[in-house]
């Protein structure tokens, strides 16, 4: 039976031959596309359930005060109108919530990253006595909640006289994040010893290490720390209102609960200037998360913190 097939198999022809390669590459193809099918329709549902509700927040900003209350509501906005963007712009300073958004955010970021990297090095990289305990006390802090330091920190940054300021809000920063410390020395202890061993070999020192050689590495953890820091500081509510007090120095966030507060004092709704001010708020987050997506994912598989 064997010798058989050999001959019939040797007196197929090479076109014949590869025209059933080909065929059975085919079937495999189709198998696995199969196999895959299920995976991609619940991966698409779960999508779709999850932006939702920002298509629902982005079709509320587009329509009238009547189309708000329509009953059965409408996914997709008709008529079409702008009228909430002009309106929010024209009666309350959301360019001022705005800019204070991002300058408040930026000083966090930047003071995230410096304090945290030179953290983290010095945890991962630097031999000095009592390092492993100090590193542990330091994840401790993170099973504080914040509400229990809330109390003690405005204590503290109320007899420095800084209530009503921006200073409680990216101070802190600037003295280290333990989830972010903890986040950056992973991926420190990911990198190569031989590379520090040669620039230590051509005479370079521990800032010149750190700045020229572990510093550009760690780009990919950079830009998840300096994300996640990013997020954080533009999405916080509960600082702001315990600090902040003044119209003018209100940060995105605080401004928007401004205008509700504003429409409940004068006994009216503002739900589309509010939709449009959330779109506005999470525009930014959006759009910084498409263009560093790439970065994000390969700093969080390369920190260990992957699923």
């Amino acid at each position: 039976m064997r010798s058989l097939s050999r001959i019939e198999g040797a007196s197929e022809s090479p076109a014949q031959r590869a025209a059933q390669a080909r065929r059975r590459g085919q079937v495999r193809r189709l198998v696995r596309l199969a196999r895959q099918v299920p995976r991609h329709l619940i991966l698409i549902l779960f999508g779709i359930l999850f932006g939702f509700p920002m298509l629902w927040m982005l079709s509320s900003s587009l329509k009238s005060q009547q189309g708000l209350f329509q009953y059965p509501p409408q996914i997709l906005p008709w008529p079409l109108t702008f009228d909430n963007y002009t309106q929010l712009f024209q009666y309350f300073p959301v360019g001022r919530f705005f800019l204070n958004s991002l300058i408040i955010t930026t000083l966090n970021v930047t003071g995230t990253l410096v304090s945290c990297s030179m953290a983290a090095y010095s945890f991962s990289r630097l031999r000095w006595p009592g390092r492993n305990k100090i590193f542990a006390l330091t994840l401790a802090t993170m099973m504080l909640p914040t509400q229990v330091t809330m109390v003690p920190l405005y204590l503290i940054f109320r007899s420095f006289g800084w209530v009503d300021t921006w200073y409680p809000l990216w101070v802190p920063a600037w003295f280290g994040v333990a989830f972010y410390i903890f986040l950056m020395r992973q991926f420190f202890l990911s990198l190569p010893s031989e590379i520090e061993d040669a620039a230590k070999v051509d005479g370079a020192g521990y800032v010149r290490i750190f700045l020229s050689i572990a510093l550009p590495l760690m780009r990919p953890a950079l830009i998840t720390v300096a994300l996640f820091a990013f997020m954080n500081t533009w999405n916080d509510f509960v600082t702001p209102l315990i600090y902040i007090h003044s119209t003018d120095k209100m940060p995105l966030a605080l401004g928007l609960q401004f205008i509700n507060s504003t429409g409940a004092y004068v006994g009216q709704s503002f739900w589309g200037m509010l939709m449009a001010g959330a779109v506005c708020a999470t525009l930014p987050m959006v759009i910084l998360f498409l263009f560093l997506q790439r970065y994000f994912v390969r700093g969080i598989v390369m920190t260990g913190l992957k699923g």
